[in-house]
């Protein structure tokens, strides 16, 4: 702790120092080493514009070095000055034409200006020169992905990962190759190579546990990320993709503690604490849980996830007005997620706000059609009020959308035995007996008097023979 302290304040003291220099139009003598941080430090905090006064400045007292060219090359890009950038990149490469570094980062410039083909054949060119050739590959493969060629993208992954196997990138764009092909579960075997030639090979354990996550097998991806943190104690990502495959499993106090290794070798992270806080919040620990959703929102006040942990917590305290302020605030920074306007949508209907609860909801179906809960819960508030035939309307529009659910046919036919249409209700009770028989006893809910359950025992039975 002490020695990232000191790092930080050395840093802190160094832009301080250029900064100066820049106001007074000086003309201080700064180490490569010294222009590195400087320009890390702005990138990484959206400074751009003084990020661009760093380069040029670094540039002309370091003017061969490819460390700054990549740096002054990253910020143009992100600007999207792709001339610019490629022009400076042209200058470099007829004072440096084997330059590797040069070569790739042209190829960078024209992928992103959807120039794959040539991007591609600069790559190859790179590959000649190149030290780091696992890098080229990923870049080839990345150009690939794009495109939606897959199986080339595999190959050129495969490449890279042939030279690294620590290339964490390659590996993980490869999983997702693999799962969009459908060849994941065949790849095992692929991964296993890695580990019969190096058994203590961590990255070889924590790719084969990604894979069986991929696969929801999720105690033999628990299993490798064991295996991953016992070859390496520190390793940090292999603790926190364990907690997720634990929390998949229910095993949340155990999926806490993987949580917490991830925090204790990693160092805090939004990510992080808003994990920790959904483990609490699903061993009922709610108060330790808000604790933790708070923690990642100071240290990323935009981070929708952990706003809404703390509504969902308020929620299941029933206090649904605190709740209706977080979701609020989750929907600002996220206004696509469909779970947090159904948990508005629940929240407004549970301190009687009928019209706002509708709203929710209405955007809810848009995000989700294809979420049975969303229409079931928002054609109910209709029902409870008499109001059988908007009920009915919202639940059709749901059907349309999932016509094979067995529960939303059975909630149909109920709305519609409600409104006394029971020729269209026994279509609709047909349908949910061939779909789910067994869910039957859903319709009982709704009907106490004995009467009416005699009778659709009768009709059941009927089916039945």
């Amino acid at each position: 702790m002490a020695e990232n302290y000191k790092k930080r304040q050395e840093e802190k003291e160094l832009i301080r120092r250029f900064e100066e220099d820049l106001d007074t139009t000086g003309n201080s003598f700064f180490e490569l080493e010294a222009y590195e941080t400087i320009i890390s430090f702005y990138i990484n905090n959206s400074k751009w514009p003084k990020a661009i006064k760093a380069c040029t400045k670094a540039s002309e007292q370091h003017p061969f070095s490819t460390e700054i060219l990549s740096f002054k090359i990253q910020v143009l890009t992100h600007l999207e000055k792709y001339t610019e950038a490629m022009e400076i990149l042209e200058e470099a490469e007829a004072l440096q034409p084997n330059d590797a570094e040069v070569i790739s980062l042209k190829a960078n410039i024209l992928s992103l200006c959807g120039k794959h083909e040539d991007a591609i054949e600069l790559y190859n060119k790179a590959l000649i020169f190149s030290a780091d050739k696992d890098e080229v590959y990923y870049s080839i493969g990345l150009i690939h992905q794009t495109a939606g060629k897959y199986e080339e993208a595999i190959a050129q992954y495969k490449a890279a990962i042939e030279l690294n196997i620590n290339h964490e990138n390659a590996l993980y764009e490869l999983a997702y190759c693999l799962d969009i092909t459908g060849q994941l579960e065949s790849s095992l075997s692929y991964y296993q190579r890695f580990i019969d030639r190096d058994p203590f090979s961590f990255y070889a354990w924590y790719n084969i546990g990604i894979i069986y996550n991929k696969l929801s097998q999720f105690n033999e991806a628990v299993n490798a990320y064991e295996y991953a943190t016992v070859i390496n104690e520190r390793f940090a990502s292999a603790y926190f993709n364990m907690g997720n495959s634990l929390m998949n499993l229910g095993r949340y106090a155990d999926a806490l503690e993987a949580y917490k290794n991830t925090h204790k070798n990693e160092g805090p992270s939004a990510e992080t604490y808003c994990c920790i806080g959904s483990a609490h919040e699903k061993l009922g620990q709610y108060d330790m849980a808000v604790k933790y959703y708070q923690k990642a929102t100071r240290i990323d006040s935009f981070y929708d996830e952990a706003w809404f942990g703390i509504g969902s917590c308020m929620m299941l305290q029933d206090k649904a007005y605190e709740s209706i302020h977080f979701i609020t605030r989750a929907l600002k920074f996220d206004n696509n997620n469909p779970l947090y306007w159904q948990t508005l949508a629940e929240a407004e209907y549970k301190i009687g706000n009928i019209m706002s609860s509708f709203d929710a909801y209405q955007e809810a179906s848009q995000h989700d059609p294809a979420n049975p809960a969303i229409w079931l819960d928002w054609s109910l508030i209709y029902y409870e009020q008499g109001e059988h035939e908007k009920a009915l309307t919202i639940l059709k529009a749901g059907l349309d959308e999932i016509p094979a659910h067995a529960e939303m046919n059975y909630r149909a036919a109920v709305y519609l035995i409600s409104a006394a249409k029971y020729k269209e209700a026994f279509n609709f009770l047909e349908n949910a007996l061939i779909l789910d028989f067994d869910k039957h006893t859903l319709l009982f809910d709704f009907f106490p008097k004995m009467e009416t359950q005699k009778a659709l025992y009768k009709i059941i039975d009927q089916f039945r023979k």
